[in-house]
This record gives C-alpha cells, sequence and structure tokens, in this order.
C-alpha cells in the first residue's frame, strides 16, 4: 500500500528526503486516516443523515491542509 499510494507518485530527492516523507505518511495513515473495524464492523455512532438541500451544502465550511506537496490532503470542518 505505501509504495502504490506515496512511492509510485513521489520522487525522492536524496537519503534526508525518504524518511521525512515515510513519516508523513506515516503520521497521515495512522492518525487522519479513517480506519474500518476489526472484521468490517460498522461504527458504533450512526452516520448523521444525508445533506439534500443546496443551501445546507454551500454553507459548509471544509478545509483542506496538503500534506507532502499536496500528495495527502486532510480534510476538516472549520470551527
Amino acid at each position: 500500500m505505501l509504495r502504490h499510494e506515496l512511492l509510485d507518485r513521489t520522487i525522492i530527492w536524496n537519503q534526508r528526503h525518504l524518511p521525512h516523507t515515510l513519516r508523513e505518511y506515516e503520521c497521515f495513515y495512522n492518525s487522519h486516516r479513517p480506519h474500518q473495524g476489526i472484521a468490517n464492523a460498522r461504527p458504533l455512532q450512526p452516520l448523521p443523515p444525508p445533506i439534500t438541500s443546496q443551501n445546507q451544502i454551500a454553507q459548509l465550511n471544509i478545509r483542506r491542509r496538503p500534506r507532502l506537496s499536496g500528495i495527502l490532503n486532510e480534510y476538516r470542518h472549520a470551527a
């Protein structure tokens, strides 16, 4: 997975760049990225109802945080 998602899309410039890239990916993969439950179990909390109104969609305030020069992106609701 690491090779397909990161290393196949990234040019590693030198020995110093490789550990930095791997640390950033590890932080992203282990902290931000949502994970599946054990045996693909659904989360305990119910999902919120889907937004169908265009007015509600237009009012969403979502922020993008690029990581590794945009290869990885984190998305969060702005407070």
